[in-house]
């Protein structure tokens, strides 16, 4: 596994362009594109890009920029502006409501005729689509448990220890071997892809940078804590039936069964996380703190809206027979 962190990615309009030439240049002062953000698409790539740009700063940062640039209040208040569009748009896109046992349930109902990503990986999926799914997914599992970790200290009590408890698992039980983010960068080796740290940033479109900026935005902002709880119980809970159809994609594929441990190890884990995430962090969550449900309804709706926009973007291309990723 190379630990090599990605250069600055090409800009994808005039947002992203700003923020990567001052990181770039070192330049500091005001950001006059604060005016086109107002009018700026919330899930477009021109955001996204911007805000991802923006919140890897808080992460592993990128070689030759100033790690002062993660505080810096100018970038911030262009950030601020970013955040306050998409999650308008998220806001604009989702049910709402506070009725939290009844997104859980949905969440735990599996459709006889699935139609997902998974779905048709593991029925007529090919090798070379197998390998744009992974590619697609590297920027989220290489930094897979990061962004709720930030999360521990806005908790309390049994829901931070029941949490704690998940995210040890997440980090390898204190194996750097085992931590699924080193399973995935196996896995990515496995396949015959780079593994390196969002070496594919520039490959992946818009629609997949949202479903990782959301834990960014929910992650480091303690007003969304509960947002970012009913995130985390989401993927969770479809995590398990989604891994046991890529590992049966791999097997009809004769992939090599190092791209299968990734997987497996999820088919197992988050069958018990599930529960844990259900009873003990939102359970005790909201016996805390119970005007939160609102925000874990809106954090389980957001994280599925986003994850469709982004099934609908890979499988309207596939079925069309071009590439996913971006040219």
């Amino acid at each position: 596994m190379t630990s090599a962190v990605a250069v600055l990615p090409g800009a994808r309009g005039p947002l992203s362009e700003a923020v990567i030439e001052s990181l770039r240049r070192d330049e500091r002062g005001d950001f006059p594109e604060l005016r086109a953000v107002a009018d700026a698409d919330p899930f477009g790539e021109d955001v996204q890009l911007a805000l991802y740009l923006c919140y890897e700063l808080h992460y592993q940062g990128f070689p030759g920029v100033d790690p002062d640039w993660e505080w810096d209040p100018e970038l911030l208040r262009l950030r601020a502006s970013m955040e306050r569009v998409f999650l308008a748009g998220l806001r604009a896109a989702t049910a709402g409501g506070d009725d939290v046992q009844g997104e859980l349930d949905e969440l735990l109902v599996e459709p006889i005729d699935g139609t997902g990503i998974s779905h048709y990986l593991a029925d007529t999926g090919e090798w070379w689509q197998m390998c744009e799914y992974l590619t697609h997914r590297s920027i989220y599992h290489l930094k897979e448990a990061d962004p709720h970790a930030w999360v521990i200290p806005r908790l309390r009590g049994r829901a931070k220890a029941a949490l704690v408890a998940v995210e040890f698992d997440e980090f390898g039980g204190g194996r750097a071997d085992r931590v699924h983010a080193k399973l995935y960068a196996d896995l990515m080796d496995a396949a015959g892809l780079d593994p390196g740290y969002l070496h594919y940033l520039d490959d992946v479109p818009g629609c997949m940078l949202a479903v990782v900026n959301l834990m960014s935005l929910f992650g480091l902002h303690r007003r969304l804590r509960g947002a970012l709880v009913g995130h985390f119980a989401a993927a969770e809970i479809t995590t398990a039936p989604s891994a046991m159809r890529m590992e049966r994609a791999l097997n009809r594929l004769d992939a090599p069964d190092a791209c299968k441990v990734f997987f497996t190890e999820h088919i197992e884990a988050d069958a018990v996380h599930e529960q844990v995430m259900r009873h003990e962090v939102i359970g005790g969550l909201l016996a805390d703190e119970p005007e939160l449900a609102a925000d874990v309804v809106f954090g389980i709706q957001a994280t599925n809206l986003l994850e469709a926009r982004f099934a609908t973007h890979v499988l309207s291309a596939w079925h069309s027979g071009r590439s996913s990723l971006r040219a």
